[in-house]
């Protein structure tokens, strides 16, 4: 997903394994110019079970002897630590992608019955199946 961010300078919600960017050669160009490296921490603090880290970190070289600073994430947007952070950013992207899927009625529907989790816990899964029958 970093080469596909790269390349066309955002994480588009349609997906990162779509055939548009693996079909686009800038693709396997920048994966021939990368260099992956382990961080012997990083996979330390992974099997740890007090952390369970998912650390990355990225830093850029050019040919011209020049870099971009180390950014290093020990705990991603999606890490059971960070939770609370990324529930209103799954909402969104939900909310988004039953946007380019149903109708404005039908999307409401749908959205009422997920964010009330008493309802939502009642309702049969045929039921459920079928709000999302377009």
């Amino acid at each position: 997903m970093d080469d596909s961010l790269t390349v066309f300078r955002q994480a588009p919600d349609t997906g990162w394994r779509k055939s548009w960017a693996a079909a686009d050669p800038r693709i396997d160009a920048l994966r021939e110019q990368t260099i992956i490296t382990e961080d012997p921490r990083y996979s330390r603090d992974f099997y740890d079970p007090e952390k369970r880290s998912s650390s990355n970190a990225v830093q850029v070289f050019f040919t011209d002897g020049t870099s971009t600073p180390k950014v290093e994430v020990e705990y991603p947007i999606g890490h059971p630590r960070r939770r609370s952070e990324v529930m209103p950013v799954l909402k969104q992207k939900f909310e988004a992608s039953l946007g380019r899927h149903y109708p404005p009625v039908q999307r409401s529907r749908i959205l009422k019955l997920v964010e009330n989790a008493e309802m939502f816990e009642r309702t049969a899964v045929h039921e459920f199946v079928d709000m999302l029958v377009i």
